[in-house]
């Protein structure tokens, strides 16, 4: 799962893997039910935070 992808995901990416859009993922961001972190402006989202919100979200 994800193997095309870093380890570290910018939004854009994030999108692309879950494919939901910007306001999706922000709103994700914002809650804290998609773990990330910020480096100045930019959010930065492990692959492993992808896949476990994947994984939560099957069930």
């Amino acid at each position: 799962m994800l193997e095309e992808y870093q380890d570290i995901l910018t939004v854009d990416e994030a999108c692309e893997a879950l494919r939901i859009g910007y306001n999706a993922i922000y709103e994700l961001l914002r809650t804290g039910k998609l773990k990330a972190y910020r480096n100045g402006r930019v959010w930065r989202i492990p692959k492993v935070a992808v896949q476990d919100f994947i994984l939560q979200h099957m069930k």
